[in-house]
């Protein structure tokens, strides 16, 4: 148990019989009254965030979280293969368990499965993915003194917005946290 003076970015905790992750959190004083702990929290389950308030030194369970590292072989239909790359043991994990981050997936990446006891809460992926563009519209000399931008379909279905001079076939590096293009690779 810990005390919620505290709390932590990036902490995960065990509140109401769920697993939560901690966005953000504020130590309001008061004037008047108690001083308590204002707080935003994701979660790990099913992704929704929360808004909780805790009174000043309150406890809660620390949830501890077990991080594999495990390569993405395949998918077949609904199920995605996963080997974990020290034991070689494979898991198979549902379409619905990694809905966000199957955009960002290529055979063979290493990704980071996280687990809570017997129960796997979900992937995590690296910050940036390098994806090469399947389809895009061919750009025209003199466009990129606007700055504009075009849409682009990658290797794994995601759409893109990127500057006019990115073609079909190169390689761009993809921020995984809100789905933007970084740069060429």
């Amino acid at each position: 148990m810990i005390s919620v003076n505290e709390l932590k970015t990036g902490l995960t905790i065990e509140v109401d019989g769920d697993i939560w992750q901690v966005l953000e959190f504020q130590h309001v004083k008061p004037g008047k009254g108690a001083a308590f702990v204002r707080s935003k929290l994701r979660s790990m389950r099913n992704g929704s965030i929360q808004e909780k308030t805790f009174r000043a030194g309150e406890k809660v369970a620390k949830a501890h979280l077990e991080n594999s590292k495990m390569q993405y072989l395949y998918s077949s239909g609904d199920t995605h293969t996963f080997m974990n790359t020290s034991t070689y043991e494979q898991l198979e994990l549902s379409t619905a368990q990694m809905e966000n981050q199957l955009k960002y997936l290529k055979e063979n990446m290493e990704v980071h499965i996280l687990q809570y006891q017997d129960e796997i809460l979900g992937v995590e992926v690296s910050n940036t993915v390098e994806l090469t563009v399947t389809e895009t519209e061919p750009g025209i000399k003199g466009d990129t003194a606007s700055g504009g931008t075009k849409p682009a379909t990658l290797e794994t279905g995601l759409t893109v917005q990127v500057p006019f001079f990115v073609n079909e076939g190169d390689v761009l590096v993809i921020d995984t946290r809100d789905g933007k293009y970084v740069s060429r690779a």
